[in-house]
């Protein structure tokens, strides 16, 4: 009876374990961004994307996205909504994680050459990415509301620390050399 104990405490031990590696790191990463933090935030990427697009050239893309004083981009209520079970696969782990956040995004429409045709841009961008009913347009384009669902992949060696890439349909075809076609197929 205290084997079987034993055994079943280990399993859930495991369990628990890479679950909370992987929410505790994907926390301080996206906490990163959240803050304005990039470089932090890119220790927090994946190796192989580093090295295929430049640790540099990411740094630039993040700080464009997120410290860019044109955009003000205010992200509340971030959770992680689930995480799937690590596979093993070619001698690292890979683990789906389901994530949601809401943000508000709003532009100095003062600093933008052309506002008509950037705010039809940016209106398209936000709908085609998370979906028309989870964006909100307030003020004729001023700022909007989104309501983001999100995938990214955990990918681990020894299923302790963990390293991250957003998971997009646009990035699909970079990924592919990148990411097993098992993960390839779920998102």
């Amino acid at each position: 009876m205290i084997s079987l104990f034993s055994v079943l405490s280990f399993g859930q031990t495991k369990e628990i374990d890479y679950e909370s590696g992987i929410k505790k790191e994907f926390t301080s990463f996206f906490e990163s961004i959240k803050d304005k933090n990039i470089e932090n935030a890119v220790n927090f990427i994946y190796s192989k994307y580093l090295n295929l697009i430049g640790r540099d050239q990411m740094i630039k893309v993040l700080t464009l996205s997120y410290n860019n004083p044109a955009f003000i981009i205010d992200i509340q209520d971030f959770k992680i909504d689930n995480i799937e079970a690590p596979q093993l696969i070619e001698g690292e782990y890979f683990s789906i994680t389901n994530y949601s956040f809401k943000m508000q995004f709003k532009v100095d429409w003062k600093v933008i050459h052309n506002p008509e045709l950037v705010k039809e841009k940016i209106n398209g961008t936000l709908v085609s990415k998370y979906g028309k009913e989870n964006v909100a347009n307030f003020n004729n384009g001023d700022y909007y509301m989104v309501d983001a669902h999100m995938k990214a992949c955990a990918v681990s060696k020894d299923e302790k620390k963990w390293k991250f890439l957003i998971l997009e349909e646009n990035y699909k075809p970079v990924l592919k050399g990148i990411l097993p076609q098992k993960i390839l197929d779920k998102f």
